[in-house]
């Protein structure tokens, strides 16, 4: 869906991007978040759903890094200074977008603004953040794998989670269907993973993983339930949430129970039909 007009092209150029070539930075950044704005406005209703703020962030950050690379600027800086001039999660996404682009020529240089922003305790922040970092994945899957690998051992939930979020097979990450031991490999440093916060991630990490790789997922199912460890088991039971809508028993049998709850839904053995 195309929310780009030639009057808000315009705005963008004379509002924010001249605004920070001359180091006006307070007025740049306030029209920062007035054009996200005007974005969303555009949105219709019924659109909102597929295409909301996210989609905003991710036009206005694309925009600024262009705009700004064609003129040669500093744009590790200038990103750098709106992610810290701003107390606005959608503008600090807007950074974060910003420094993605950058980071495509020099993955390292942005991860301390990542690392920064997954910590987050802002919920909308982590979750830019965490869209942007797959990026970087793709990229520069080595180094990023190292450094997910230190983030899994961090003693910040939300860095656990940051990183099982950003390993999930997503629209970005279709590759990992291909390669799924390349997620794996982290993901499994977190398989006792003792906070709720990341353990869910990890779960539905699998459980996505499942939609593709049932056969892959089952085997680690068991491996988890075999472990003896209560994490492991409650990741096991999260990662089938897909796989007991077709094939009820074998996953009653992988997790040793005989019903098998999720939302309103549960699975019996004793009965053949779902409930």
């Amino acid at each position: 869906m195309e929310l780009l007009n030639e009057k808000l092209l315009s705005r963008i150029q004379s509002d924010i991007v001249d605004r920070l070539l001359q180091n006006g930075y307070g007025s740049a950044i306030s029209n920062i978040s007035s054009v996200l704005g005007q974005l969303y406005d555009i949105i219709p209703d019924n659109k909102r759903i597929s295409y909301g703020r996210v989609y905003t962030i991710k036009i206005l950050s694309e925009q600024l890094y262009t705009r700004l690379a064609d003129t040669d600027a500093p744009v590790l800086r200038i990103a750098g200074k709106i992610f810290d001039g701003s107390s606005d999660p959608s503008v600090k996404g807007v950074a974060i977008g910003m420094l993605s682009y950058y980071g495509l020529s020099d993955c390292k240089v942005v991860l301390p603004y990542f690392e920064s922003a997954a910590a987050s305790e802002d919920w909308e922040l982590r979750e830019h953040t965490q869209m942007f970092f797959r990026k970087l994945i793709k990229r520069c899957p080595d180094e990023m794998q190292t450094y997910l690998l230190k983030l899994a051992k961090s003693r910040d939930a939300n860095l656990r989670r940051f990183v099982a979020e950003a390993l999930r097979p997503v629209q970005e990450n279709q590759w990992f269907y291909k390669q799924p031991e390349y997620p794996l490999s982290i993901l499994r440093t977190m398989f006792k993973e003792s906070a709720e916060y990341p353990r869910t991630s990890v779960g539905n990490n699998l459980s996505d993983l499942a939609r593709r790789l049932p056969d892959l997922v089952y085997v680690l199912v068991a491996e988890l339930v075999a472990s003896g460890d209560r994490n492991s088991y409650w990741i096991a039971y999260r990662a089938c949430r897909n796989l007991v809508k077709s094939d009820k028993m074998k996953v009653l049998d992988l997790l040793k129970t005989d019903e098998y709850k999720y939302k309103d839904r549960t699975y019996n053995r004793s009965d053949n039909k779902r409930n």
